[in-house]
């Protein structure tokens, strides 16, 4: 295992799995504590990295990353109008904002340009985040400043989500997600919260792109595409961690994502190091998310089969 797995791929897998735990966090708060379908994941990363990037240029590469939150909340209060106001489904809300965020990133992407649209954007001019804690933390962590960097903004984010999730705003969320019907009767309108519940999500997803731009200096259209299998993949590993889907405490699931993210990057990382194709990585995410899903119903048939095959060596003798 320590040939699979050397120092530098141990890293990278760190370092990008906390990145991706944001997005992660995200899906958390649409579809396990909402119970919605937020399909717009794949643009509204994109979108993120692509803020970030022309920011960055600019020279501000904090104010980047605000700037790409800001955008994420945007993202999904377009989605969550069109569910709450023009009554479309969460799914088709989520294909719809996704489909035109595609032509809104080639735009964003092109500012600057001639042409007015690209779909790509070099950063390798820019100063980002992961260069100035090059400058001030690699005399103290050495080559890890860039997961000291990427773990710090995540344990923050996390930590801020919990706390949220106590409030009387965060626990009406939470309660939408159970009953719709319970929260309107009780005088709280659930279309406010599903609102702010999608800004807040759409915002995380956001900055893990505008994080993962500044990280490898460097933006494409094609960035966030496959982000919600990559996503649902960590979540899903981090329930079966943590034990289950149920309303248990928030912390704990909060981490137990955030470890399903790094988990994740490791077995993609391994993935690869076994010399598996990138081109079949997706289906290797598609597996690891069946799986997951599966491993519940599978764990009950076990322990089925195990109490059955017990009653007939009790009845044998």
């Amino acid at each position: 295992m320590s040939s699979l797995l050397s120092v530098s791929i141990v890293q990278s897998a760190l370092e990008q799995g906390f990145i991706y735990a944001l997005v992660a966090l995200a899906l958390y708060i649409s579809f396990t504590t909402l119970n919605l379908c937020d399909l717009s994941t794949d643009g509204c990363f994109t979108l993120g990295c692509a803020v970030c990037a022309q920011v960055a240029l600019l020279g501000h590469p904090f104010l980047a990353l605000l700037s790409a939150m800001l955008i994420g909340v945007c993202s999904g209060f377009v989605t969550a109008f069109l569910q709450t106001r023009l009554g479309v489904e969460s799914i088709l809300a989520g294909i719809i904002v996704n489909t035109g965020l595609y032509t809104v990133n080639l735009f964003v992407m092109g500012l600057g340009t001639k042409t007015g649209f690209s779909s790509t954007i070099n950063m390798f001019q820019a100063v980002t985040i992961f260069d100035l804690a090059k400058q001030h933390l690699s005399g103290l962590f050495g080559s890890w400043y860039k997961l000291v960097v990427a773990a710090a903004i995540v344990l923050v984010v996390a930590f801020l989500l919990v706390q949220f999730f106590k409030t009387r705003l965060g626990l009406s969320i939470r309660a939408t997600g159970d009953s719709p019907d319970m929260v309107r009767s009780s005088s709280i309108n659930p279309a406010f919260t599903i609102t702010v519940g999608l800004c807040l999500a759409n915002a995380l997803t956001a900055l893990a792109g505008g994080l993962l731009g500044q990280y490898q200096k460097s933006c494409d259209i094609n960035l966030g595409t496959g982000m919600v299998t990559i996503a649902l993949a960590s979540l899903i590993i981090g329930q079966t961690l943590v034990g289950g889907r149920g309303r248990g405490n928030v912390a704990r699931k909060v981490f137990g994502v955030i470890l399903g993210s790094c988990l994740y990057r490791f077995i993609i990382a391994l993935a690869l190091r076994l010399n598996v194709d990138a081109s079949c990585l997706k289906l290797v995410s598609a597996v690891i998310v069946a799986v997951a899903i599966a491993m519940p119903r599978i764990r009950q048939s076990a322990a089925f089969e195990r109490r059955k095959l017990a009653a007939r060596k009790a009845a044998g003798r």
